[in-house]
């Protein structure tokens, strides 16, 4: 079934949200909350605390559609004034290894949901623990909610785990990510997205594994020229984000694609 597109309505953007413009130090002046209905896009009024001047010719403002991901360390969102100022979706830790749950998942989650934000759970993947484990732990904290977005396969290299900083063989930790995947799939009936930063993809010929959608960081630069033309979903430009509604700095993403698009792809995996 085709749903009509969703309409970009706010096509003026601040200038201080991207391309070349001077540091901000905070957010900038909010729209003000309001009922926006579920799956319309809204135009970032966001800033960045550390911003890039020149993206070669692509910068995230190119895409329409931006979103943010969130953990414990944002203690404080209001989240109708997020969706407000253009957090059009949001992928929120919910949980890490086979035995840690974020602290902040059930508050953002539920906030996330009644602001009419497109949410999804991510997982934070530990070396140290079975693949299949982690994928129940994940089951076990995540419920299956109509509308969600699909579930998020975080894997990176943890040079500072206070317990787990190995790095297992490229086969290995490709394994690893097709047994997750499996698993979650299997249980919520959507393909996963699988995040992960450029030493990571290359170190594990990450380009290799099949049936998840990417969500590639590059902060410095359009992930088209750090991983080598790899189709991608999401792209998260930036860790420095300001954005009305969330106090202090915030990880912000793009959806790669057209207003259009977004609302295919999240048509395409409604549940």
């Amino acid at each position: 079934m085709k749903r009509a597109l969703i309409p970009l309505l706010l096509s003026v953007v601040l200038a201080g949200c991207g391309g070349s413009r001077q540091p901000a130090a905070h957010a900038p002046a909010a729209r003000p909350a309001a009922a926006v209905p579920a799956g319309t896009v809204i135009a970032p009024n966001f800033a960045d605390a550390a911003p890039i001047d020149d993206w070669n010719g692509r910068p995230p403002l190119a895409y329409a559609v931006h979103g943010i991901d969130v953990a414990k360390y944002q203690t404080a969102i209001d989240w109708p004034t997020a969706r407000a100022n253009g957090v059009n979706f949001a992928f929120i830790k919910a949980t890490e290894g086979g035995d840690r749950v974020d602290e902040m998942f059930r508050d953002h989650w539920r906030g996330a949901g009644r602001a009419g934000v497109a949410r999804g759970a991510y997982h934070f993947f530990y070396h140290c623990r079975s693949a299949i484990e982690q994928a129940k732990w994940f089951i076990r904290h995540v419920p299956r909610t109509a509308g969600m977005l699909p579930p998020v396969l975080d894997m990176e290299w943890t040079p500072f785990s206070p317990t787990c900083t190995i790095r297992r063989p490229p086969e290995d930790i490709r394994r690893d990510a097709r047994i997750f995947i499996e698993a979650v799939t299997a249980h919520y009936g959507q393909r996963p997205i699988l995040y992960t930063s450029i030493d990571f993809f290359e170190d594990n010929q990450m380009w290799r594994v099949n049936g998840a959608d990417f969500w590639l960081r590059a902060v410095r630069r359009h992930p088209q020229d750090l991983y080598d033309g790899h189709p991608w979903t999401f792209w998260q430009y930036t860790s420095t984000g300001l954005i009305p509604g969330i106090a202090g700095k915030v990880d912000i993403n793009v959806f790669g694609g057209s207003a259009g698009d977004w609302a295919s792809w999240l048509a395409a995996r409604a549940q």
